[in-house]
């Protein structure tokens, strides 16, 4: 089964929600985040990011950093600018991305199957990155950001979702990206019963994007059990705050490389090495794969397609048939000698939303070599690799459009 659990969630007022809510904390550095608020006391982003209220030489792990994002969610509702509600509710929470609609659940799930690994997942994670999250929940008592996951969709819940939209959101509004958020409460206790039970029937949920924040919400769950002596287990800690949609609506983009040198070898060497497991051809036009095991390279000014050779991969490995693992072990790690994706300096990554212009610009700027644009990887690749219990190579997956922060907020102790 998977739990879902209903809560009184933290909102901002539905007139002040455009202004309140804001990108999730990992998508903007310090210096982004701090422009985006210029003139925004309101903005989410003093709580999820309250560096921003420091001079940038301060750490932004430090306890001082914390206290100002609990100090600065306290004021947001001190000033009634966020407000809780009466009751245990769910929401439904809509985005609206070019025409595309995508819907899904906020409500609490439970640390005890995602530990047992109910709740799926595709990606590993850094213990440093873990214990900043970790600690942000602890010292602002607060899950400020949802984990954003799937489910294989059924029609039982589309009904469910699509009777509750029938009625008009509580809260309406396009942000600066043109992205479209809507958001409905369903305190109804015949709707909180009928989805309760509806997801009661999933077999298994996975994590889409928010690896970081659902490992963060197991460790805060082990670190508040340990020091309860009451325990019981129904505790509020043992939840995380979850936007859950039906997998057939999520869209991924592709996640692209780019790397700082050749290795010591030359352009022509390069393609020499390369030709041994891809097809190579010169393209006048920039390349933006339209299939998978297709490969967009840009270097020295030239464009690329590269595709694979035939039986130079596991055609039928869920995880080694990605076109991100291909790219590693048939490219990056033997010729250009980047082994580690996660600890490499000399690799970057640009999501899919900024198109290949960006590696155009990258590139051409000198910073960097060489850059390759991948297909994107798809949603039933992503859940077929966590149902064997296995990982991506980092950065596979960039979804859009993001959920905002500071849309719903779950209080960890009343």
């Amino acid at each position: 089964m998977s739990i879902v659990k209903p809560f009184r969630g933290l909102r901002p007022r539905p007139d002040l929600a455009q202004q309140v809510a804001c990108p999730p904390y990992d998508v903007l550095s310090s210096k982004e985040a701090r422009k985006m608020a210029e003139g925004n006391p309101i903005s989410f982003l003093h709580v999820n990011k309250s560096e921003i209220d420091f001079d940038e030489s301060t750490n932004p792990y430090s306890e001082i950093v914390y206290k100002k994002a609990a100090e600065n969610l306290s004021k947001l509702e001190k000033d009634g600018v966020m407000f809780r509600d009466p009751k245990p509710c769910f929401y439904l929470y809509r985005l609206t991305m070019d025409g595309r609609r995508q819907t899904g659940l906020v409500a609490l799930s439970s640390v005890v199957e995602y530990d047992a690994g109910k709740i799926k997942k595709h990606e590993h994670t850094r213990p440093e990155k873990v214990d900043d999250r970790a600690n942000h929940m602890l010292i602002v008592n607060a899950q400020v950001g949802p984990i954003f996951s799937t489910f294989r969709q059924n029609q039982e819940i589309n009904s469910l979702f699509n009777a509750i939209q029938s009625s008009s959101p509580q809260v309406d509004f396009v942000s600066a990206d043109t992205i479209r958020h809507e958001l409905w409460v369903v305190d109804r206790d015949d709707q909180i019963l009928q989805l309760v039970r509806a997801f009661a029937k999933l077999e298994y949920m996975y994590i889409a994007d928010g690896h970081h924040r659902s490992e963060s919400s197991s460790e805060v769950c082990r670190r508040l059990k340990e020091q309860n002596k009451s325990h019981t287990g129904t505790e509020i800690y043992n939840y995380f705050l979850n936007v859950i949609f039906p997998h057939d609506q999520l869209k991924i983009l592709p996640y692209n490389r780019i790397v700082r040198d050749l290795n010591g070898l030359t352009l022509e060497q390069f393609l020499a090495k390369s030709g041994e497991k891809f097809h190579i051809h010169q393209s006048a036009a920039p390349v933006n794969p339209v299939s998978i095991h297709q490969y967009g390279v840009y270097a020295e000014k030239k464009w690329y397609l590269f595709e694979s050779k035939p039986g130079t991969f596991e055609l039928k490995h869920p995880t080694r048939s990605l076109d991100s693992s291909i790219l590693s072990e048939n490219l990056l790690a033997p010729i250009l000698g980047i082994a580690d994706l996660r600890t490499d300096k000399r690799i970057d990554f640009v999501g899919g939303i900024r198109g290949i212009g960006e590696l155009v610009k990258l590139v051409d700027s000198g910073d960097y070599k060489i850059a390759f644009s991948l297909y994107p990887t798809t949603i039933e690749q992503l859940m077929n690799v966590a149902d064997r219990g296995e990982v991506m190579p980092p950065k596979s997956t960039w979804f859009e459009p993001k959920l905002r922060d500071g849309m719903v907020v779950n209080i960890l102790n009343e």
